[in-house]
């Protein structure tokens, strides 16, 4: 694993922020941290930054400690905050290098590139920039450097829909680069594009961890009966009473689905992915 958590606790006084959280994250893969405002996402990230100090338990990023050795730990990483701070002296360009130089490298081609890519002209100075195009220099700045993790904290935040879909892609670019990444998200249809899995924190806990692959098989089936209902479902266990409607989960293969489907009195019906939704408002409700 390139990051790992063990127990990681963080407490401010008598509050717990974040309680024995204990999470791997390996090289091209793509985990999004979900939760409300207040529910450890944020603190969990400073911890793996190396800018809080845990209470208990202890996070590495490839071997270095990311407290005792922050320094270290800290070249492997590019961090994007929720609130964006910039040097709005500079220009684009000048913001991209001058964090390049400081872990060691020069940045190349790769500015003007992606900078055509996220639709910015890097030599605008960021006094002159949108709070939007101040994002994507932003962007810039933590996608270009060759390094092993990107941490995101919101990072759409102010975004417009065709830069958003802009992003996600070169989060799957960088996926494919062999880089890991880790992003908070309220936005729930973006972690389901891009992610490998997904973790859920409740009141600083990690109450959930789930694999998108799973979820991707999982269906959620519903409809109106024209006739009397089925006493056993499509996976051959028997199923509720059902007053008139069908409304069940199903995973399993397609085909057997259709089949089932096919022999049922139906006057409508409709299948779509099970998405995080229902997931997520198992431990959040409609938050």
């Amino acid at each position: 694993m390139l990051l790992v958590a063990d127990g990681l606790t963080k407490d401010y006084g008598r509050n717990r922020a974040l309680d024995a959280v204990s999470l791997g994250i390996a090289p091209g893969e793509v985990v999004g941290l979900l939760g409300p405002n207040g529910s450890g996402k944020t603190t969990a990230l400073r911890l793996f930054l190396g800018f809080l100090r845990p209470t208990r338990g202890t996070a590495t990023l490839a071997g270095f400690d990311c407290w005792t050795q922050s320094v270290e730990a800290r070249k492997r990483v590019t961090y994007l905050p929720g609130e964006l701070r910039l040097y709005e002296n500079m220009t684009g360009r000048q913001l991209v290098t001058f964090l390049g130089k400081l872990r060691g490298e020069v940045p190349g081609p790769e500015v003007d590139a992606l900078a055509k890519r996220l639709d910015i002209d890097p030599d605008t100075p960021l006094t002159r920039m949108s709070s939007g195009m101040k994002r994507k220099v932003a962007l810039l700045a933590v996608l270009v450097p060759n390094v092993p993790l990107v941490i995101l904290d919101e990072p759409t935040n102010t975004l417009d829909p065709t830069m958003r879909d802009e992003f996600l892609e070169q989060l799957r670019l960088a996926k494919h680069a062999g880089k890991a990444v880790l992003f908070s998200s309220h936005v729930l249809h973006e972690v389901e594009a891009v992610c490998d899995r997904v973790a859920i924190l409740r009141k600083g806990k990690l109450v959930h961890l789930h694999d998108m692959a799973d979820l991707k098989e999982a269906r959620r089936v519903s409809g109106t009966f024209a006739g009397p209902p089925p006493a056993v479902g499509p996976d051959g266990q028997p199923l509720p009473p059902m007053n008139g409607t069908l409304d069940l989960e199903y995973r399993g293969p397609l085909p057997a689905l259709l089949e089932w489907l096919h022999r049922q009195p139906l006057s409508d019906v409709r299948v779509e992915p099970m998405g995080l939704r229902a997931i997520y408002r198992t431990y959040h409700g409609n938050g």
